[in-house]
């Protein structure tokens, strides 16, 4: 098996490659290490190859797992990139540098409310259904200019737009897509591309890409 440091060497190689080829500067693109469901001893040998910014799916599961990964690691950074439920949010708020998901009116409140009482902002990207799917979280493509203004009413920095484009279709025009939102509203932050399509997104914009299997193997 490679070892983490070849793989994370083969990511962040692929991820040049394609900065290079969209003339972007390699600097502009955060690799999310995606650790969700693998334990401590899977995640600290990528801690230990120098790589510090990680993604989480779940509070709870990283509640159990990073307090003594970043007592190790004090400047490891952690995301939450999947579903939150509104009653997590004080405990997301606690755990997280930044929040991935942020798609509706009731976590937007809880948030705020969470901020305001822990005296912190934690930077957030909205999340926005690209393929108008029924089964998956987002904001609406037509609502994200209102949601957006009311993030940002609420004094929560909006750290971009992030996606998840449906499974079976080609992800390119759902990247551009998602560059073209951002852009018509004035944010930066494109979280986009998972381990099957990140160097399409990086091509199209991603300033976030979220690996987790093309660096941890499959999971269990």
């Amino acid at each position: 098996m490679e070892s983490a440091a070849t793989r994370l060497a083969e990511v962040d190689a692929n991820i040049a490659r394609m900065c290079k080829i969209a003339r972007r500067k390699r600097e502009d693109v955060t690799l999310i290490a995606v650790s969700k469901t693998h334990p401590t001893e899977r995640i600290a040998p990528l801690l230990e190859a120098g790589h510090r910014v990680f993604g989480e799916n779940r509070v709870q599961e990283a509640q159990g797992k990073w307090p003594e990964l970043r007592e190790a690691y004090p400047d490891a950074e952690l995301h939450l990139i999947g579903q939150l439920q509104s009653n997590k949010a004080e405990d997301a708020v606690d755990m997280f540098d930044c929040i991935h998901a942020l798609d509706r009116m009731s976590l937007l409140k809880a948030l705020a409310k969470a901020m305001d009482k822990a005296g912190k902002r934690v930077p957030c990207f909205v999340q926005v259904n690209i393929g108008d799917e029924d089964q998956k979280g987002g904001c609406p493509i037509s609502e994200v200019p209102e949601f957006i203004g009311k993030v940002r009413d609420a004094d929560i920095p909006v750290a971009g737009l992030m996606c998840l484009p449906p499974a079976v279709i080609e992800p390119a025009p759902f990247f551009a897509l998602l560059a073209k939102l951002a852009d018509d509203n004035g944010v930066e932050g494109l979280s986009m591309g998972m381990s099957g399509d990140y160097e399409t997104a990086v091509q199209l914009g991603a300033t976030h890409v979220r690996v987790g299997t093309a660096l941890f193997g499959a999971r269990s």
